[in-house]
């Protein structure tokens, strides 16, 4: 094998490892996870190739000392579902607040939603009083 051969040989074989670990990280390793509490605004099923779960939470709180309309404020999440007996069990919770537990990917993928936050799990379900 000549030098240039060789040369060859394992900047072809840096470069497939690299690029296997960029896609690993950005799209498949996740960097954070966590629990949102609110009420679910929207839920839907959406897509024109893929066909994915996505939703809004809207969370309440109180504003920092920027401002708002006496210091209230909503948070939106964002977020999609792929596991479709969850997907199941929050379209029928529109209205409800409801406690999701996410994972947070770096990047997204067209079939796993539009959204870098995928819920798999639901903690609780509670109707308003």
């Amino acid at each position: 094998m000549t030098v240039k051969a060789k040369i060859i040989t394992w900047t072809s074989v840096i470069s497939v490892v690299a690029l296997a670990a960029f896609i690993f990280f950005r799209f498949f390793f996740v960097y954070s996870s966590g629990v949102n509490t609110g009420d679910i605004n929207y839920f839907q099923k959406q897509g024109v190739v893929f066909k994915t779960y996505e939703g809004k939470m809207i969370q309440t709180g109180f504003r920092s000392a920027g401002g708002g309309v006496n210091g209230l404020k909503s948070n939106e999440f964002k977020f999609s579902v792929t596991n479709d007996s969850v997907a199941a069990k929050l379209m029928r919770c529109s209205g409800k607040e409801v406690e999701l537990h996410w994972k947070r990917y770096f990047g997204t993928l067209p079939w796993r939603g539009s959204s870098q936050y995928i819920v798999d799990e639901i903690l609780s379900i509670k109707e308003h009083e």
